[in-house]
């Protein structure tokens, strides 16, 4: 047999090998177009995703109450965007979900009204509705706490995602909106909406991890290698976010957002720290909101605190 033809054969054998699976992996998210999950989108279409051996799918939620359900029925393998004390007090109930890595840490919410609105501040805001997403995220937490700090009898409501919540304070089914951004800066910045309070207002909020990623226990135990490549996959696609031109365009084409906005986000609402998946802070304060609005019974012990944060990022 010729050399040519031996190689020939070998070439041959080889593309006829099958080729390596990806690792499927879903992922449940919330405020789709937000620049803090966008990681979740921008990874699968930029390649990243793949690059690390994984065939991701994400679905997107209402907020953190729909991310949960889904992650502790299993029905997704990673949660983006949870409050930390509504996944501590699930915890504590029994759902089969720890943490994996920080999502979002500091204050980025903010609560608006039409321009023509008489509200021009939580002053005025008293037996008005006020919006968050679902029970228990940190859109609740801040909301409550705002009503506290002010000291004004608002009343919460839950209108779900962003978009969902703009079409209800239009109609005025709600008086007062929730939105993070970029959802709402360019109306903001045109005068159409007007913002009446924001997160940043609050000052335990300002070093407290917000929101965090979780996983179903079984995930984290049956498929510790999956969990390794999200992991590495997401910090990958937040660098790339942060550091190159293609992944601020990725994101605007995603967001559907100006470049100016786009960029007013990225550098006023989320540095990049904020967003760092082995970043945690604010713990004590979160325990004591979620015993105060009675999601937790009482603070967690120190063990209870150290089981919970077992598989968090290092």
């Amino acid at each position: 047999m010729s050399k040519a033809r031996a190689a020939l054969i070998l070439t041959l054998a080889v593309l006829a090998l099958p080729a390596q699976a990806l690792e499927s992996l879903k992922i449940a998210a919330g405020a789709r177009g937000n620049w803090e999950t966008a990681a979740a989108e921008l990874g699968l279409t930029s390649g990243i995703f793949k690059k690390h051996g994984l065939a991701a799918e994400v679905l997107w939620t209402q907020g953190s109450g729909e991310t949960l359900q889904a992650t502790a029925a299993g029905s997704a393998d990673v949660g983006i965007g949870l409050g930390l004390a509504a996944a501590m007090a699930a915890w504590v109930k029994g759902a089969p979900i720890l943490p994996i890595a920080n999502a979002s840490t500091g204050p980025d919410l903010y609560w608006y009204v039409p321009a023509a609105s008489p509200i021009r501040s939580l002053k005025d805001a008293a037996g008005k509705t006020m919006a968050y997403s679902t029970t228990g995220s940190s859109s609740y937490m801040a909301l409550v706490a705002l009503g506290k700090l002010y000291k004004v009898d608002i009343k919460p409501t839950g209108a779900g995602s962003p978009s969902a919540t703009l079409a209800q304070v239009m109609s005025g089914q709600v008086d007062i909106g929730w939105a993070g951004p970029p959802f709402g800066i360019d109306q903001v910045e045109a005068g159409k909406l007007r913002i009446v309070a924001k997160e940043e207002e609050l000052p335990d909020f300002q070093n407290q991890t917000a929101r965090i990623m979780v996983s179903p226990v079984n995930f984290i135990r049956n498929r510790p290698q999956a969990l390794a490549a999200f992991r590495a996959a997401y910090s990958e696609t937040l660098d790339w976010m942060y550091q190159s031109p293609d992944g601020m365009k990725a994101y605007i084409a995603f967001s559907g957002v100006s470049p100016d906005v786009a960029k007013r986000v990225r550098e006023d609402f989320f540095p990049k720290k904020a967003l760092e998946l082995n970043r945690l802070s604010g713990v004590n304060e979160a325990m004591r909101d979620a015993v105060e609005m009675k999601f937790l019974s009482a603070p967690l012990t120190a063990e209870q605190q150290q089981a919970f944060f077992a598989s968090y990022a290092k």
